[in-house]
């Protein structure tokens, strides 16, 4: 692999970086907002919807990690 295409990798991974940052924290955000509400809140549709919310951002936050952790594998020869 040559120069510049180990540095657009290296970038690739810098922008996932803080794009896995950025879901963390929507989804930390979203969770402790689903956690503060009542029991009854929680169970309505719009504390379900706070819930799967936070689960996406979840499983969006896991698969950016498997795409940097993808990159991160590729062999530099």
């Amino acid at each position: 692999m040559n120069d510049a295409r180990r540095k657009e990798i290296a970038n690739a991974i810098t922008l996932l970086e803080g794009a896995k940052d950025l879901l963390e924290k929507c989804r930390d955000d979203e969770q402790e907002a689903f956690d503060n509400m009542s029991e009854g809140l929680q169970s309505s549709d719009r504390g379900q919807a706070i819930e799967a919310n936070a689960t996406s951002l979840g499983e969006a936050y896991d698969q950016v990690e498997e795409a940097i952790n993808s990159l991160e594998s590729i062999d530099n020869a």
